[in-house]
């Protein structure tokens, strides 16, 4: 067993050391900051949360570039294989960095303007990100399960953080009992991998899963079990029963991180897991991979039809997204993987300026929360309402908007790994998406205005305008370097698999 006890068991000098924590730059930093600015919030009291979050909005766009570093030979193994730097890893932190970062600016002011901003709130979001920078270079069972908990265990607080609120008190325990019994799902996969393979570490596994026997009974049920215990992270039907619930009852601040950088990160190390010491069992879990997009897709439109309420129409339109995203996933290819983070990157830039509308939507009684609420914002915000329209078309696959090409390539993977008929029905879903969203559009132009909106911050009317413009045509740069990216750390994936 090497891995995190590989100081007592191999040779090692202080340069190796050295060498290992300086390929970690981003977590080492993020680390360093945590500690300073707990510190600077525990003895500065309400009058430093202002600067304390501010500082960490910088400090994550400082990791973010920090992330961005050259690679030699494509891949690093670091603290005896615990963990792996390669463009995947990169493309997963740069991708929950920067969410991460928009997030906590976008919560500023609203945090401000309802008199709760508190240090704690950006100290929690920097220990979600690092555990997500953990995640998705996780290359060994022990350093998944660390990621993911320390991920979730801020996030579980981050739910409940408005404590005067019944409802996110509510979904604050919702998540943690939901999220716990999922913890012991992934706990008891893992638990059934190692006993099978023998080995923590990716790279025996894999040699255990190309090998033949009883055994790879038992990694199939394994894998079973840890895919049902990740699922929950990105909301995949049948684990999605908190979803709506949580984003509802949460601060809206809190549910546009939730629909943004933890299921980046969840949905990179489902794919290092699956595309990496199971790949050579692909024709075992596609099937279930399968299960979980159809059923997403299905369900979370459905489910989005009847709400009422914008964050769990949200909540809905996070389920069925994911449903896209796990097409891709499920054929088991190069394009697949590639079609996967094209699309997840898409859909990170799409809900932020979404999330950015909602938040800019604000009446002098409070946030926005009905549906029939948006109503007169044409006349009231038209440029508001215009990012708002490019936004909802281009997540329902509109052309020539940016979320078509998402789609395009998730469905073109399908069809090159022989399961056409799943992209068929992946696009027969879309049209059901697409009167969700047309419905929005429609109370947003055409309904009776109501009461007037008040002004909104910089942060939310520059984030809505800046993602509503990449999603047009015109912005021709965004997609080729996003699918070049996607394409760089897909293949590297496989090379390294």
């Amino acid at each position: 067993m090497r891995g995190w006890l590989w100081p007592l068991q191999e040779e090692w000098t202080l340069a190796d050391l050295v060498s290992n924590i300086t390929a970690m730059a981003p977590e080492v930093f993020l680390v360093v900051t945590a500690l300073v600015l707990l510190l600077v919030g525990a003895f500065g009291g309400r009058r430093m949360a202002g600067p304390v979050n501010l500082a960490i909005v910088v400090a994550l766009i400082i990791a973010a570039g920090l992330a961005l570093r050259d690679i030699p030979n494509g891949s690093l193994e670091l603290f005896g294989g615990a963990l792996v730097l390669d463009h995947l890893s990169t493309f997963g932190k740069f991708s929950a960095l920067i969410a991460s970062a928009l997030s906590l600016w976008l919560a500023h002011g609203y945090l401000k303007t309802e008199n709760r901003l508190s240090a704690e709130f950006g100290i929690l979001v920097l220990f979600a990100s690092l555990g997500m920078l953990i995640m998705v270079s996780a290359n060994d069972l022990l350093s998944l399960y660390i990621g993911v908990e320390m991920q979730s265990l801020s996030l579980y607080v981050l739910a409940a953080s408005n404590r005067d609120s019944l409802r996110s008190s509510e979904s604050g325990l919702k998540y943690f009992v939901l999220g716990a019994l999922s913890s012991g799902l992934l706990l008891y996969g893992a638990s059934l991998i190692y006993g099978f393979s023998g080995s923590l570490r990716f790279e025996g596994i894999a040699a255990a899963a190309t090998g033949s026997g009883s055994g790879s009974v038992g990694l199939i049920v394994g894998i079973v079990f840890l895919l049902c215990g990740l699922a929950f992270k990105i909301s995949a039907v049948p684990f999605h029963m908190w979803t709506p619930d949580v984003y509802e009852g949460a601060p809206t601040p809190v549910t546009t991180f939730f629909s943004t950088a933890p299921k980046i990160a969840a949905m990179v190390l489902i794919a290092r897991v699956l595309f990496g010491p199971f790949h050579h069992l692909v024709a075992d879990w596609q099937q279930v991979v399968i299960a979980l997009s159809v059923l997403s897709m299905c369900i979370g439109y459905l489910g989005a039809i009847m709400q009422t309420n914008i964050k769990r129409l949200m909540a809905y339109s996070s389920i069925a997204n994911m449903g896209y995203a796990l097409i891709a996933m499920a054929s088991g290819t190069v394009q697949g993987l590639s079609g996967l983070l094209f699309y997840m990157g898409l859909y990170l830039i799409t809900t932020l300026g979404i999330f950015a509308c909602i938040l800019a939507m604000r009446r002098s009684e409070g946030m926005v929360e009905q549906i029939d609420d948006l109503a007169g914002l044409s006349r009231a915000k038209p440029g508001l309402a215009l990012a708002l329209t490019a936004l909802l078309f281009s997540v329902a696959g509109i052309p020539p908007l940016a979320g078509f090409f998402g789609k395009y390539f998730v469905f073109m993977a399908a069809v090159d790994a022989n399961l056409t008929w799943l992209a068929i029905l992946g696009a027969v879903a879309s049209v059901v998406g697409a009167f969700v969203y047309l419905r929005l559009i429609k109370i947003v132009w055409f309904d009776e205005p109501a009461e007037p909106f008040v002004p909104a911050s910089f942060a939310q009317i520059s984030l809505a305008g800046v993602s509503a413009l990449l999603m047009l045509p015109g912005a021709i740069w965004l997609l080729p370097a996003l699918a070049k990216w996607s394409q760089i750390a897909a293949a590297a994936m496989f090379v390294h698999g």
